[in-house]
């Protein structure tokens, strides 16, 4: 394919379905190198009301899912998950679950400078594989210079707050759009993807639109 097909991708970097979502389409996207899509990453947050310094990642998981044994069941399809896709996930490494809207901005000024799935990327590794605190500005600023953006200037725009109303007007225009739940995927300004879809679904959706073009 020449022509560029949009792919919007709405997502939350501390959401193992986003994360095993997003590891899906890399693998169709390897597979049918001339995709053609530009992807855009947009904010929702799964915590909006999460205080900004996060909370005790277990006691947030049990007075979410009624206790322990509550939280252990509802992450095991999620482990399956992302095994099945080939992810292992560092639950146990995991201790805060972070506010993520400062993430957010992160992303938003990666998409300004032309490196904004490399952030993602990076921020799903930090949270997923070694655990860290991504809501923590030292660490967003390291993985902004991991990913060549200017640590100082972001450092002083996170603890500032810039970007900070737009990047909440955003989440929640998508949320009266209509989303509930993520990750949720629009193709071409029209289509909806919902959900953490497997590669053949990604392929076929490449093909479908590659036969009407």
């Amino acid at each position: 394919m020449s022509h560029m097909i949009k792919l919007d991708v709405i997502s939350d970097p501390i959401c193992p379905w986003c994360y095993i979502g997003k590891t899906h389409l890399d693998r169709a996207l390897a597979e049918r190198s001339d995709h053609g899509f530009v992807i855009e990453w947009h904010p929702f947050q799964l915590n909006p009301t999460m205080p900004p310094e996060g909370m005790d990642r277990r006691a947030y998981l049990e007075t979410k899912f009624g206790g322990p044994e509550g939280a252990t069941r509802a992450y095991a399809p999620v482990v399956q998950a992302a095994a099945n896709a080939g992810r292992s996930i560092n639950f146990d490494g995991i201790k805060t679950t972070p506010n993520t809207i400062d993430a957010h901005r992160l992303i938003h000024w990666a998409g300004q400078q032309g490196c904004q799935t490399e952030v993602v990327n990076k921020l799903f590794e930090a949270y997923f594989v070694n655990g860290q605190n991504i809501g923590n500005h030292a660490v967003l600023a390291g993985i902004a210079e991991a990913c060549g953006m200017d640590r100082p200037e972001v450092a002083s725009r996170l603890d500032s707050d810039h970007d900070l109303i737009a990047t909440r007007a955003r989440d929640s225009q998508i949320r009266k759009m209509g989303v509930s739940s993520v990750p949720t995927f629009v193709v071409l300004n029209q289509h909806l993807v919902s959900g953490a879809q497997p590669p053949e679904t990604w392929v076929s959706i490449i093909d479908q639109i590659a036969a009407q073009t």
